[in-house]
């Protein structure tokens, strides 16, 4: 029986053009090397959202108030929320959602052993879906934590679906949310086209996962990495590009590529800061302040969840 891993594959493979979720980056390998392109210089997103963290840390935990629960989606090596758990009063748990189950659970024993005492529950799941939080403390806010402008992964429909899942699931607290910026297109094309190719290894990793997996036979070498921003939908695009006329095997059927058809990866959305804070009071929120760096690369964004009881 294949994995939803497998079947989401097939399905793409059958239909025309060619697209898959780029939550299937994000196997150990795709993780691993994720960290590294967090760490390159072309790419700017980290370090700037960092930076914003760190300066503004303070002006959010005095948002959030004391013994806050703290729930990051898509919580990958749990670097960023270090700058909040140092920052908030008392956080009363942590609770980090990751599809990764491997690295979601060896990130978490870091963290533990750096938090003493902190309450670190992690949930391997896929938080695109409907998904349980454990029952709320009772102590403090529910405050969400969404940086890394992931949201701009979706398309707008999925977007705002999300936020809305948000929302709910947030009642009484707030979604901090971090948001990448329109800016130069030679900025955004050197992001995503590092010269170490750190970033085509994560784009075709996809393909070697299925060759690992689901026993394909993807021929990395017959594949390039192709990345470029879209500039009249606002998005920088991830493809796998077919350097020849090949077919692929996968679970008993046979694909055929052209030369020069792609299979698209992902979407990367970039925002502006009115357009953010608009999609965010069209799910339930309540926009509050914003934080930019100087340059206006990046934003994160606090906004104030319905009222009412958390899920």
């Amino acid at each position: 029986m294949l994995s939803a891993f497998g079947r989401d594959l097939q399905a793409a493979l059958a239909t025309r053009p060619r697209s898959i979720s780029p939550k299937y980056f994000y196997d150990a390998e795709g993780s691993r090397l994720f960290d590294r392109i967090c760490e390159l210089p072309e790419y700017y997103p980290t370090r700037t959202e960092l930076g914003i963290l760190g300066r503004s840390a303070g002006e959010m935990a005095a948002l959030a108030g004391p013994g806050a629960e703290i729930v990051e989606f898509g919580a990958g090596s749990l670097h960023k929320v270090r700058l909040l758990l140092q920052a908030f009063d008392a956080p009363a748990r942590y609770v980090p959602i990751d599809i990764s189950g491997e690295h979601l659970r060896d990130s978490a024993a870091v963290l533990r052993g750096a938090f003493a005492g902190l309450d670190v529950q992690p949930v391997v799941a896929d938080y695109t879906q409907s998904l349980q939080l454990p029952p709320a403390t009772g102590r403090g806010r529910r405050i969400g934590f969404f940086p890394g402008s992931t949201l701009g992964n979706f398309t707008p429909d999925e977007a705002l679906g999300f936020l809305r899942h948000a929302a709910d699931l947030l009642r009484g607290g707030a979604l901090l949310l971090g948001a990448d910026l329109v800016k130069d297109p030679h900025v955004l094309h050197a992001a995503y086209n590092d010269a170490q190719g750190v970033t085509a290894a994560f784009n075709l990793n996809l393909l070697a996962r299925a060759n690992r997996e689901l026993g394909a036979n993807f021929a990395l070498p017959q594949f390039a990495h192709y990345a470029f921003y879209n500039a009249p939908l606002q998005r920088i695009e991830m493809h796998l590009l077919s350097r020849v006329r090949q077919s692929v095997s996968l679970a008993g059927e046979r694909f055929a590529f052209e030369e020069g058809e792609t299979l698209h990866t992902e979407n990367s959305y970039k925002f502006t800061l009115d357009g953010l804070r608009g999609l965010a009071q069209r799910a339930g929120f309540r926009p509050g302040p914003v934080w930019t760096d100087p340059d206006r690369l990046f934003s994160v964004h606090w906004l104030h969840a319905p009222q009412g009881v958390s899920a």
